[in-house]
């Protein structure tokens, strides 16, 4: 293979990847638990690092509070029993499907 086709080729991986080199500092001890955790998972100490930052940096999950499901019930003058289902439905964020009855209105 030719040095020109090889230097081609090195461009093209390197345009591919678009990859930035960044510096952090670690104080010692935690700099030798993360290469430790990195060598159990079986990836360098640079995946390591990319896969927290990219895990961290992802949308969130949207997250229920459970809770909210018992406080359905508390005096706020809705009929839980007539509309329990769509009460539920909103407290977990996702419109009931083949509700017969819309939700109720939002009270202010």
């Amino acid at each position: 293979m030719g040095l020109k086709r090889r230097l081609h080729e090195a461009a093209l991986y390197n345009a591919a990847i678009m990859m930035s080199r960044s510096q952090v500092t670690l104080d010692s001890e935690t700099h030798r638990r993360a290469r430790k955790r990195a060598a159990a998972l079986g990836v360098s100490f640079a995946e390591y690092i990319r896969g927290l930052v990219a895990r961290d940096l992802a949308a969130p999950r949207k997250v229920t509070d459970p809770s909210v499901v018992f406080a359905l019930g508390r005096s706020t003058g809705s009929d839980i029993a007539r509309d329990k289902d769509a009460m539920i439905a909103e407290a977990f964020g996702e419109p009931r499907a083949g509700s017969r009855r819309p939700a109720p209105a939002k009270r202010r």
